[in-house]
Parts: C-alpha cells; sequence; structure tokens
C-alpha cells in the first residue's frame, strides 16, 4: 500500500522514536490493516493492534505502549518552554476534530498543535479527518466558503440581501489585487465602493511564496491576500464574496441610467460605473484524464503542491518561463521532473533553459503533444504524448503533472453581453481605461 519512497521516509521519521507506540486500528469491512501493519514494521519499537473502538472507521490513533490513547512519539516538541507550560497549564478536556486538505500548506501545523495539546491534556484527544471524504470542498477553502457550501438555502438567502442594497458610485467586479487596488482608490475619494468576487484575494490564494512585491521581501500568498482584504475594508468598501456575475448592462441600456450587474444567484446590482478586473486562471491541456485526476495528481501551482511530490517522479507541461521554473523549482524537491514541450523549441529565458539542462535530474522533450493523463483510479500513474515528428506514441511513469502553459482571462461571462473582447477573451479598453460599454470600465495588476 506504500509506495518505496513513502516508506523509505517514514522509516527515517520513526527512527526518532525515543519510546515505544503502539497503532491503534478501529477497522470496517475496508479492512486497512495492510496499512497500519506496513507502518509498524518499519520500526521495531512500532506494534500493531486492532482492538480499536474509534466512531470512525476506519482509522487509527497512536499510543504509548501500555498507556491510553494519545498520539505520542515521546521526542521532544519544538517549542519554548513557556508555550509549553502554557499548555500543560490548560487543565482542558476537550476531544479536536481536524478536517483537513491534503494539499493545504497550514493544515500540518494545525495538526501538530493540537496533537500537542492532546499529549499534554490528559483527557483530550485529537483526531485528523481527511475533508475529502465529506464531499464538501478540497483545497483552501475560507470559512465563508465552508458555510456557504453547508447551507443550502444560502445562495437565495445571499440574493434577499444583495437585492436589497442602494445603488453603488463605483462596483468593483473581481478580488485580486487590481480590484482591491481600485476599490481602495475610489473609497479614499468618499464614493460609494462596493466589490464583487468570486474569491477575495484571487489567484494569490493559491500562490505559497511571493518575493517580487516591492517592499516585502517575502510573504505567503493567503497572507497577502487577508492584509489586502483588510486595508480595503478600512475604508468601508462593501464586499460580496462568494459571488459570480452572469450578465453586465451598460447605463445605456437600462431605463434609469446605471450599470445593472446580475449575479448567478438572480440578484441585481446597479452602480453609476462598473470596474472589471477578473483576472484569469490556469489553461488547462484538455485531455482524457486530467479532470478526472485534478487535486489527484495533476496540479497548476508548483508552489502550492510540489512538496506533495518529494522523492516522486513528476512532468511539467510547457516550455516558457513558468514551466521552465516550476521544472527546476520542483527538481530540488522531487526525485527527477520531465518537462514536455509541444514546441520544437523552448521559449523560456536562455538563463533559464541553461540552469535546467545544468541539473542532473531533469530531462527535456520538445514536439511532444500530451495525449492522456494515466491513473490507477485513486491517483496519477503516467502520462502519455505523441511524438509531432514521428507520430509514436510513448508513456512516462510518473506521480504528478504540473500544467504551465499560460493562463486564460475570467471573461467567459461577458461573452453574452455587449462588453467588446479580443480574440483572445481580452476586455478590449481605450487609453482611458474605458470599455465600449458606457460606465464600464477594466483594468489588471
Amino acid at each position: 500500500m506504500l509506495d518505496q519512497n513513502t516508506s523509505a521516509q517514514l522509516k527515517t521519521l520513526l527512527e526518532r522514536l525515543e519510546s515505544p507506540i503502539e497503532l491503534v486500528a478501529t477497522l470496517n469491512d475496508s479492512d486497512k490493516s495492510e496499512l497500519v501493519e506496513e507502518v509498524a514494521a518499519l520500526s521495531d519499537l512500532v506494534t500493531a493492534r486492532f482492538d480499536g473502538t474509534n466512531q470512525r472507521a476506519p482509522s487509527f490513533g497512536i499510543a504509548k505502549a501500555g498507556e491510553d490513547l494519545l498520539q505520542s512519539s515521546g521526542y521532544a516538541p519544538k517549542v519554548s518552554a513557556e508555550v509549553l507550560e502554557s499548555i500543560k497549564g490548560l487543565g482542558i478536556k476537550s476531544d479536536f476534530d481536524v478536517f483537513v486538505s491534503l494539499s493545504c500548506h497550514n493544515c500540518p501545523d494545525v495538526v501538530q498543535a493540537l496533537n500537542l495539546i492532546a499529549i499534554y491534556n490528559p483527557g483530550t484527544t485529537a483526531t485528523m479527518i481527511d475533508g475529502a471524504f465529506l464531499h464538501i470542498g478540497q483545497g483552501r477553502m475560507t470559512l465563508e466558503e465552508i458555510v456557504a457550501k453547508l447551507d443550502t438555502n444560502s445562495a437565495a438567502k445571499e440574493a434577499e440581501k444583495l437585492n436589497a442594497k442602494d445603488a453603488f458610485d463605483v462596483l468593483v467586479i473581481g478580488g485580486g489585487p487590481a480590484g482591491n487596488t481600485s476599490a481602495i482608490y475610489a473609497a479614499r475619494k468618499g464614493i460609494k465602493t462596493g466589490i464583487v468576487a468570486e474569491r477575495m484575494g484571487g489567484q494569490v490564494m493559491d500562490t505559497m511564496d511571493i518575493e517580487n512585491y516591492t517592499s516585502i521581501q517575502k510573504t505567503q500568498g493567503p497572507k497577502f491576500a487577508a492584509e489586502m482584504e483588510a486595508h480595503v475594508r478600512e475604508y468601508g468598501v462593501d464586499i460580496m464574496n462568494l459571488q459570480r456575475v452572469s450578465n453586465i448592462k451598460g447605463a445605456s441600456e437600462t431605463a434609469n441610467g446605471l450599470v445593472e450587474v446580475t449575479l448567478e444567484n438572480g440578484a441585481k446590482l446597479e452602480s453609476k460605473t462598473v470596474i472589471l478586473s477578473t483576472g484569469a486562471r490556469w489553461r488547462e491541456m484538455n485531455v482524457p484524464g486530467e479532470q478526472e485526476y485534478k487535486t489527484r495528481g495533476v496540479a497548476y501551482c508548483p508552489h502550492c503542491d510540489g512538496p506533495l511530490f518529494k522523492g516522486k517522479r513528476v512532468a511539467v507541461i510547457g516550455g516558457g518561463n513558468s514551466g521552465v521554473e516550476a521544472a527546476i523549482d520542483l527538481a530540488g524537491i522531487v526525485e527527477h521532473v520531465t518537462l514536455v514541450e509541444f514546441d520544437s523549441k523552448l521559449r523560456a529565458d536562455q538563463v533559464l533553459q541553461d540552469k535546467l539542462t545544468s541539473l542532473p535530474n531533469t530531462t527535456v522533450i520538445k514536439n511532444a503533444l500530451s495525449t492522456e493523463v494515466v491513473g490507477d483510479g485513486s491517483q496519477v500513474t503516467a502520462l502519455k504524448y505523441k511524438d509531432r515528428v514521428t507520430d509514436e506514441e510513448h508513456t512516462v511513469e510518473l506521480a504528478g503533472i504540473f500544467v504551465q502553459i499560460g493562463l486564460l482571462p475570467n471573461t467567459d461571462f461577458l461573452k453574452a453581453t455587449a462588453v467588446e473582447l479580443s480574440n483572445r477573451g481580452e476586455i478590449l479598453i481605450n487609453e482611458r481605461n474605458e470599455t465600449n460599454v458606457k460606465g464600464v470600465f477594466a483594468c489588471s495588476r
């Protein structure tokens, strides 16, 4: 059940055990005993029991041998003495259920923190649960997104509240850096400003490290997005998050001379002017298996998901700057990177190409048309491609595929409106950032 790389990494970690532990498994008809047995076999200090009584099955806990269940290795925690004393002084008896996403960078810290609290507070437990099993969502989700998923009547209730809003002076569509900056500048003039966003922060939320924003040497995408939103709220901007626009009517198309914005939940908002700042999304390969294995091997953000493939073989699709940079970064984490490029040459800057070819664990394949993502039903196992010169089909065995073939404008909702778009879906504007529709402007970061 465990692959060779995972077993080797886990064996190394278990060598740090300072006292014997037991894996206490609670099984059901699916019988996951094999996994527990494999883990136990990696260390003489680990034994397996199958008499667990946890209400969740299949599951397993970790206990010091001969003691109550409490997830402990005996290895000294990496926290200050002051914090440790505070934890011991809590004196609580609670059961923490931590629902995580396996692609989340923050989840391990939260899980380890609650485990530590459980260890030093007898009667307290901490249970980690893969949130994907609940089918609520996967990946990073905000509190608002979770509530919206759980509340089946949230769309109708939200539409009622939105319909009751007065007209805005400026309504920004899009919650990324450009949209937030537009809202700040408008609100500072003392005019009524609102933001409609599918997700506040936009694509920044999917970026792990940001190192090219002037005056900030390094930060993380979610942190940057949260600070950006807090900045906007300082000026009283009305933020309408988790909302998607379905239609726009310009000021010349409505009876009252205001721009009308219709949302997918049926609500209608009005404003004297509208600023479109909807950004872009990752371009997909559009091959069989890509959709099926999204988040199960197919990824679009090497910074977000790269660490999940440590010690494994992966491919990067695309030979531009983004693709080559991704391959270089991944080469420092994974066992091997295969870069697949459709063209006969890479389009990345030469300095990046030179860096890539200097790395011992990278391969570049050109004139390659990706044709299929192959998997075993649960995760990616290979990539198929066709040599565009010989027409021969090839298969590369791997565990992950990072798609880096550019971005697509988030303007699909405008195709049925009067807003003029380029043949690539980009919003056309003049030197004043005006679109061809009265009262509608556009911007980007």
